[in-house]
């Protein structure tokens, strides 16, 4: 088929431009980009000096990839670059960032699936075949395991890693590591289980979902310190999955994210409400009704007016 380049798109001279590529109308292509063989470029992306980008993949319109860290006072000479992949799809209006070090690179890996709106922030690495919804974001310098999925509108705190295969709901807001094979949830940004439907598609055995139950147990459920559940796992799970997990929670920076057994759900924080509310209803009944008998003569008799024995209608 050949390189197809439309004539409304500027691509610089000292551009690279592979075999079998097609760059829509108004795009943008600067020195010393790299777009590697059969890459398609929609409409009006944009591929910024210092960008590499790998074989077959897909970028829909309005994406600008290798753009600046969003860093005060950081100068261009001072960054490094961005290297994505091969097989990628990256929908409408991505953005991700070259590396704020000029000898590094944020790095996006292959077969990856970014939505729409999806940020990549400087200095991320993103792993093979991760999902990232519309609108989900990384901050600065995150790491994002293989096959993770990152729903819509979820957001990482810098230096924030998720773990391989971790599945985070949409509008999670993530201040803490993510440990791989578990589920977030998005209403509370809390651990709610493991992804154990990710898992099964990933083609793990139910050997290894039970070792990562137990697992799940020792880090949520034992009781133990950090150190003794580090020490616990690395012991009794010395490979596979096991191994693993214990090399995630040994090398966290910002400790992991909460089980979410430790907070009520909606329903539960509903029914506290309303039982405090008729404890309260019932509470001032009572202080009526004593202030009520406190209404005497000297006698002892009650001064408060009998009943009305008025029939109504």
């Amino acid at each position: 088929m050949g390189t197809e380049i439309h004539r409304l798109a500027l691509v610089d001279p000292s551009a690279k431009i592979g075999e079998d590529v097609q760059i829509g109308p108004f795009c943008i292509v600067e020195e010393g980009a790299v777009v590697g063989d059969g890459t398609i470029l929609e409409a009006r992306v944009s591929i910024k000096k210092g960008a590499i980008i790998g074989k077959n993949n897909h970028i829909f319109e309005g994406s600008c990839l290798g753009g600046l860290p969003q860093c005060v006072g950081l100068q261009e000479e001072n960054c490094g670059g961005l290297i994505v992949g091969s097989g990628n799809v990256i929908r409408e209006n991505v953005t991700i960032h070259r590396s704020m070090y000029p000898d590094e690179s944020t790095i996006v890996g292959n077969d990856c699936m970014l939505m729409a709106n999806v940020h990549i922030a400087h200095d991320c690495h993103v792993a093979d075949e991760v999902i990232m919804a519309n609108n989900a974001m990384l901050a600065g310098h995150c790491t994002v395991g293989r096959r993770a999925n990152v729903s819509g509108a979820a957001g990482a705190h810098q230096f924030v890693r998720i773990g391989a295969l971790a599945m985070v709901g949409g509008q999670a807001h993530l201040v803490r590591d993510v440990p791989p094979f578990v589920t977030v949830d998005g209403l509370s940004s809390q651990v709610v289980g493991l992804n154990l439907v990710g898992l099964k598609r990933a083609g793990y055995t139910s050997e290894d979902r039970k070792t990562l139950k137990e697992v799940y147990r020792i880090i949520y459920k034992s009781g133990l310190n950090w150190n003794e559940i580090v020490d616990k796992i690395e012991k009794d799970y010395p490979e596979g999955v096991g191994l693993e997990m214990a090399r995630f929670l040994a090398t966290t920076q910002r400790g992991i994210t909460m089980e979410r057994a430790c907070l009520p759900t909606v329903a539960e924080a509903r029914q506290a409400a309303k039982e405090a509310s008729e404890r309260e209803n019932a509470a001032v009944a009572r202080e009526s009704e004593s202030i009520l008998l406190r209404i005497v003569d000297e006698n002892g008799e009650s001064l408060a007016p009998p009943p009305s024995k008025r029939r109504v209608g």
